[in-house]
């Protein structure tokens, strides 16, 4: 499972390979600057690593499996070497190509932004080995999914999506205890979208899933802080992963992990003590 019902929520560090990410492009396209990057984010506290060589940012255009080889498998290879043997590594693919080859470097789950609809392989290749599965929603396609989103009532209709998914991976033979559930923050949403999803966390929380968060320096947030840079929203992605803690989310997907750590231990805290006196 990737994070126990009783155990303290983990940090999923971000390790985009790529040269247009919406916060860190190029930052990492190199494997020695990425590798370092990935050990520096273990080392301040995260659990986990996400390496992904294919951007999602709205607007992004596809990254064939080769390209995404290339630029994750060198990072995979050696951060499985040199990461601390408690932090695992999470591979951001919607291809069971590169899934596969990345299982095979040493990465142990699957993060599917396309929650299994891009390559009907990937549910297989879930089964096959074991690993854990993380499930998004999506409205649309990065190309498109900005354009004009639209829900009646979008915390049921992204509750109702990722359990249909869910479903979906159990019936191809995924066994319910891999499997995570991520809302999607910020893919095919407005701000009031992402607002009411944040919001309804514990509708998620209450499927029973472990539901991951990804608020990470994301935009609707700055145009609440009245901030451009995305490097800039660390305090209000903190307040993210608080309010996050507090509904019960088990993982948070963060550029920042010093930050973090802090305000996710500190909500830890808060929720153990009010368990303890309810």
């Amino acid at each position: 499972m990737i994070a126990s019902e009783a155990g303290r929520p983990q940090l999923m560090g971000v390790l985009n390979v790529t040269p247009d990410s919406f916060s860190d492009g190029g930052r990492h396209l190199d494997a020695v600057a990425a590798v370092r990057h990935g050990v520096h984010m273990a080392a301040t506290g995260a659990d986990l690593i996400d390496v992904g060589g294919e951007s999602t940012r709205p607007g992004a255009t596809r990254v064939g499996a080769a390209d995404q080889l290339l630029r994750v498998l060198p990072v995979i290879r050696a951060l499985a070497s040199e990461l601390p043997a408690d932090c695992r590594i999470s591979i951001d693919t919607t291809r069971s190509e590169v899934a596969a080859a990345a299982l095979a470097e040493g990465a142990t789950i699957i993060n599917d932004v396309s929650a299994g609809r891009d390559d009907p392989g990937m549910f297989d290749l879930a089964r096959q080995s074991g690993v854990d599965l993380i499930l998004m929603h999506m409205q649309g396609l990065p190309q498109t999914m900005q354009d004009a989103p639209h829900y009646d009532d979008v915390v049921r209709e992204v509750r109702d999506f990722l359990l249909a998914r869910a479903r979906a991976a159990e019936t191809a033979g995924v066994s319910r205890s891999r499997i995570a559930i991520d809302p999607g923050i910020g893919f095919g949403k407005t701000k009031l979208h992402n607002l009411q999803l944040i919001a309804g966390l514990n509708e998620f929380v209450s499927t029973g899933y472990p539901v991951v968060l990804g608020a990470s320096r994301k935009r609707f947030m700055g145009s609440i802080c009245n901030v451009a840079e995305h490097q800039e929203l660390i305090g209000a992605t903190c307040a993210t992963t608080a309010l996050g803690v507090l509904a019960g989310v088990r993982v948070f997907r963060v550029h920042d992990i010093t930050e973090n750590r802090q305000a996710l231990d500190v909500a830890w805290a808060i929720a153990q003590e009010t368990s303890h006196k309810s």
